[in-house]
């Protein structure tokens, strides 16, 4: 039983995934036990099938699984940030909770995170050997291109669920609608380091995606440019010094 302060806080938002949840929930208790004290949060981003329900049964078994619920669906980041919000972990990552992201890399991201010191501020994940249609990889082959010229973020996949990084540099990011796809660039306007590890792709464990193309093609290319204007209207900190 975790019965400590958690060290770690692994945040998955969810809609609709009740057939992915006790498999997920599993293999992050596999991937960190033993290693850090750890919670689990589920945010329930207004599900209308078993994930409530399934999330109570699993909550009644382990006493590091919490959870959060939407009542209507707000969107991942939305999801993301509610998640992080009521995390205890001053170390959060985030993970899809459609089976994709496998949990056994996570361990690697955190070590990779401690290791860069109090500057890194995030690690993504890049996924390797995807698993996803032909059409879709081109998709994010072009949106990651057009976002790498435009940011200049230094990252390959910002699409990849599994991120590590610092509850606080999260909380202290400006919010919208989609924040979660641009986390390198952010972190970095901040003036923290950004790392990466490689994650190797699955297959959806079960249900149908929650995301298609028209439905995020123009509000993504209207974050894009709402992004780049933050990046480039930061104000420098100045150097104080004091007599």
């Amino acid at each position: 039983m975790n019965t400590t302060e958690p060290a770690v806080s692994v945040v998955v938002p969810v809609r609709n995934e009740a057939g992915n949840i006790a498999p997920l929930v599993a293999e992050i208790a596999k991937a960190l036990e033993g290693q850090w004290p750890f919670e689990v949060v589920y945010v329930n981003d207004g599900s209308t099938d078993g994930t409530e329900a399934e999330l109570q049964r699993l909550m009644a078994q382990h006493p590091w699984l919490r959870r959060v619920r939407h009542r209507s669906s707000c969107g991942q980041s939305s999801a993301v940030r509610s998640g992080v919000a009521v995390a205890r972990g001053p170390i959060v990552v985030t993970i899809d909770g459609d089976g994709q992201n496998d949990p056994a890399f996570i361990p690697a991201m955190i070590r990779a995170l401690e290791a860069g010191g109090p500057m890194m501020g995030l690690i993504a994940g890049q996924r390797v050997g995807r698993k996803a249609s032909g059409f879709k990889k081109m998709q994010s082959r072009i949106a990651n291109a057009v976002r790498g010229a435009v940011l200049r973020d230094g990252t390959r996949d910002t699409g990849c669920g599994l991120k590590a990084f610092r509850r606080d540099v999260f909380l202290g990011l400006p919010y919208f609608e989609g924040l979660h796809r641009f986390l390198p660039a952010l972190v970095k306007r901040d003036g923290r380091t950004i790392g990466s590890v490689d994650v190797v792709d699955r297959p959806r464990g079960s249900g149908v995606s929650n995301y298609g193309m028209w439905d995020r093609l123009w509000v993504g290319i209207l974050d894009l440019a709402g992004v780049w204007w933050l990046v480039r209207r930061r104000k420098r900190v100045p150097d104080i010094v004091e007599n």
